[in-house]
């Protein structure tokens, strides 16, 4: 899913503010400022926005996992179930027990 990407110094986007706003809302495209010659900020809609943030969400869930694993702290998916339904089960006693007093 590659989206084209448009390079444009601060000065253009001074004098063609709307223009931009215009093309990034209407084709997703990215455009990055640059001022001397170095980026320096990036213009893109919301959609793209939040799909890369979406994306970097995915991504930090996954490197913790990965980590996790590295670390030694997994557990086979039957304790896992067995541990969820101990939980369960006392959560439902804690409950009973509260409403009997």
């Amino acid at each position: 899913m590659s989206r084209k990407t448009s390079i444009k110094p601060i000065t253009y986007m001074k004098t063609n503010a709307a223009d931009i706003l215009a093309t990034v809302s209407e084709t997703g495209e990215t455009v990055i400022i640059t001022h001397n010659g170095e980026g320096k900020m990036v213009i893109q809609d919301i959609h793209t926005y939040e799909s890369m943030k979406e994306t970097l969400a995915i991504l930090k869930v996954v490197a913790l996992g990965r980590r996790s694993v590295q670390e030694g702290r997994v557990k086979t998916a039957r304790k896992a179930f067995e541990d969820i339904e101990k939980r369960r089960c006392y959560s439902s006693r804690a409950k009973l027990s509260a409403s009997l007093t």
